[in-house]
């Protein structure tokens, strides 16, 4: 249930209609909203009875919540969410552009692909430092040393880190260095993850699972919003299906309806939903042509001795060209 205060509402009859949703055994998370403040109340398994609480000052109405995902959802915060990262600000309509190569192998390969990245428009540098792979025989990246390169890289670039943590013992070494903490697809629904990630003070970019519903990503939100950390970027990087011709088939309808039944932004991975880099600019295209926030980008300087995703990066001259069509179809 949503308690929706009045404009003219005061902070005081916001805490006293809090201590009371309390006094009923349940949890109260205020909304701020740009009109007015919402008070949801979640850990109730049942209705709510709502006569207490419409009887107090400042509320003006009660609303019940249909959706499973209560924090998340549309129908809780009518206004969009913003993240803001530095100077910068993901869900106003202009794409962010997340850049860089799926793991950091080296100081001079971060720093040269950074440097091109951030000529050419991206304002976040990505790339991996912990790599969960497929096979334990794979490169698993850098650890600790790779985020003392990221750093490095921040330092040098000004370019802001998103980097994914694996476990909750690398999350909190993560916290330290990235300016956004990833969890990735195959974490989406590791729910003891996504617990601690609620109480890390840095923004969370969560990847859809590769066999995931748009439910099914909202309740993961929910579990990392449930435990207070309400800076949340939805990641869409393509789900499993019986086609092959690409590695994961990107699903584009996903970007407008998670943004009718979520207020949290939503950016596109193309490179991981390609597996191919002749394909990534195409959609790339069609990511921000259905109203994506952002991309996640994958580019190498030398994809051919890539320790990781080389056949779906980038050259860094692709790089310039996708951004390039991207600011015309802006």
């Amino acid at each position: 249930m949503l308690v929706v205060m009045k404009t003219d509402a005061n902070e005081e009859q916001v805490q006293a209609v809090i201590q009371e949703i309390e006094k009923m055994g349940y949890r109260a998370v205020p909304m701020p909203g740009a009109q007015r403040t919402a008070v949801c109340i979640i850990g109730n398994e049942g209705p709510v009875e709502d006569s207490r609480l419409l009887s107090m000052d400042g509320v003006k109405e009660t609303i019940r919540v249909t959706r499973q995902y209560k924090l998340v959802s549309r129908e809780t915060r009518l206004d969009s969410t913003l993240i803001t990262v530095g100077d910068i600000k993901i869900g106003v309509g202009k794409p962010v552009i997340m850049a860089g190569p799926c793991a950091v192998e080296s100081e001079d390969q971060a720093i040269n692909i950074a440097r091109h990245v951030k000529e050419h428009g991206a304002t976040i540098f990505r790339g991996g430092a912990f790599k969960p792979r497929t096979s334990p025989y794979s490169f698993q990246g850098l650890g600790e040393k790779g985020l003392k390169i990221m750093d490095k890289v921040r330092r040098e670039t000004g370019l802001y880190i998103v980097t994914e943590a694996t476990d909750s013992e690398n999350l909190k070494i993560v916290e330290q260095y990235a300016d956004i903490i990833q969890i990735g697809a195959r974490n989406m629904q590791n729910y003891s993850l996504l617990k601690l990630a609620g109480h890390v003070s840095k923004p969370v970019l969560l990847k859809r699972s590769f066999a995931a519903t748009i439910d099914e990503l909202l309740m993961a939100a929910e579990y990392i919003m449930s435990e207070g950390n309400t800076q949340i970027i939805l990641c869409e990087r393509g789900i499993r299906t019986f086609a092959d011709n690409t590695r994961n088939t990107l699903d584009l309808s996903a970007i407008p309806a998670i943004k009718e039944a979520s207020h949290l932004p939503i950016i596109v991975d193309p490179s991981h939903a390609a597996g191919k880099r002749e394909y990534v600019i195409p959609l790339s295209k069609g990511a921000i042509a259905v109203g994506a926030d952002g991309l996640l980008v994958e580019v190498h300087n030398e994809p051919s001795q890539a320790l990781s995703d080389g056949p779906q990066s980038l050259y860094p001259h692709q790089f310039k060209e996708l951004m390039k069509v991207i600011g015309q179809i802006r």
